[in-house]
């Protein structure tokens, strides 16, 4: 299937931390990564969050944190690529979804890595691509052009949140569709 299905889906949000997103022109990844954490609570979607380094990065951002699922886990790491973790891929195996939903900061880097590996280990991953950045925007193009020669779905925020209501009557459309008005 080429289309998320909400009971098959874990989101991977990837290093959106106080001193990265600083980093950036502007933080519109942060609005849109809490968009998709926001959904996929209401959802029941599971969540993993990682975190590069937060002793020197800072911790996830406040305003996501705040709408992350009660059962989020928060994993630190050093690798870029987060499947390097100890634990991380019994971590993401636990879940027994297929489909990864991924994005974050940097794309090129930590995104593009994890990605990469997830795709080796025979997930179909999906890229929220406006919820991703890099702080160079050619940096950022290249990081999303190998994520999707290497097989990744590029896809967005709307399309990510409306595959996985399928349509007007699910009863979290409404809650679904404030999101994104």
């Amino acid at each position: 299937m080429n289309t998320l299905s909400a009971e098959n889906s874990l989101v991977l949000i990837i290093d959106i931390q106080e001193r990265l997103v600083a980093a950036l022109d502007k933080d519109i990844v942060v609005t849109r990564a809490v968009k998709v954490a926001s959904a996929a609570k209401a959802l029941g979607i599971p969540v993993v969050v990682t975190e590069q380094y937060p002793k020197g990065l800072g911790s996830t951002v406040p305003q996501l944190k705040a709408v992350l699922p009660d059962n989020t886990e928060i994993v630190e790491k050093t690798s870029f690529n987060a499947l390097l973790e100890e634990g991380m891929p019994d971590r993401i195996a636990k879940y027994n979804r297929k489909q990864i939903v991924l994005f974050g900061i940097e794309t090129h880097i930590c995104v593009h890595q994890t990605a990469a590996a997830l795709l080796e280990a025979g997930y179909d991953v999906y890229i929220i691509k406006d919820a991703c950045a890099s702080r160079n925007k050619y940096e950022f193009k290249q990081g999303i052009e190998i994520m999707q020669q290497n097989g990744a779905k590029i896809s967005c925020v709307e399309i990510a949140l409306f595959e996985w209501l399928k349509g007007a009557k699910h009863p979290k459309f409404k809650e679904i569709q404030a999101l994104i008005k």
